[in-house]
Order: structure tokens, then C-alpha cells, then sequence
């Protein structure tokens, strides 16, 4: 079996920076949409501070494979890695989160990944 990665095209995503963009991967489960949307409702302005572009949240989806545990999924840009691993660090953002734990308002998982 030829290896995957030389088949297939190389294409660079880069952001103004000049450095690779990187993207939040993430996927969620809501048990309480209360708590969650004191969540939502700062999470945009702070990924626009860090230069957070969404992508896709929430929407038509199909899981192909994997646990169906998760119902809510999310793709955010960021100008680099740094800036999305910045942004998830930031005070804001981890003041934001609380509002989602509160309670086991939700399950997320979140992985930043480096585009190439």
C-alpha cells in the first residue's frame, strides 16, 4: 500500500502572519443549555481577539464513524497555532468555560491542530 501523505497534493494553508493556520477541532454534548449559552454568548468577541475565524458550529452533521456520544460540533481558524493555543489559555476564555463545567453543563472535547 503506497504511503497516504505522498499521494496526496501539497497544499499549505497560510494565514496574514505568514506562519500555517491551525484550527479548534471541537465536540460537545449540552445537558444544559442554559449554563451553556452564558458560554456562547462570550465565546465569539474572545476568538475574535485572538484572530478566530468560525468556521462551522453546531449544523447538519453525520457521524461516520466513532462514538455518538456528541451532538455539537465546531471548527475554528486561527492565524496560527500559537494564537489558538493563546486564545484557549487566555483568561477570558477559561472565565468563559467555567460556565459550561458549572454543573456538568456540558462535555467537550477540544484538539488544535496545525494545518499543513
Amino acid at each position: 500500500m503506497a504511503n497516504l501523505a505522498a499521494t496526496m497534493p501539497t497544499m499549505l494553508t497560510v494565514g496574514m502572519e505568514g506562519q500555517l493556520v491551525a484550527y479548534w477541532v471541537a465536540r460537545s454534548k449540552v445537558k444544559q443549555s442554559d449554563q451553556y449559552k452564558k458560554y456562547t454568548e462570550q465565546v465569539p468577541g474572545i476568538l475574535q481577539k485572538f484572530g478566530g475565524k468560525i468556521l462551522a458550529r453546531g449544523g447538519k452533521f453525520k457521524i461516520l464513524e466513532g462514538s455518538e456520544k456528541f451532538h455539537r460540533f465546531v471548527v475554528i481558524e486561527f492565524p496560527s497555532f500559537e494564537k489558538a493555543v493563546a486564545c484557549h489559555e487566555s483568561v477570558e476564555y477559561v472565565e468563559a468555560a467555567a460556565h459550561r463545567k458549572k454543573d456538568g453543563a456540558s462535555e467537550l472535547e477540544i484538539v488544535i491542530v496545525e494545518s499543513i
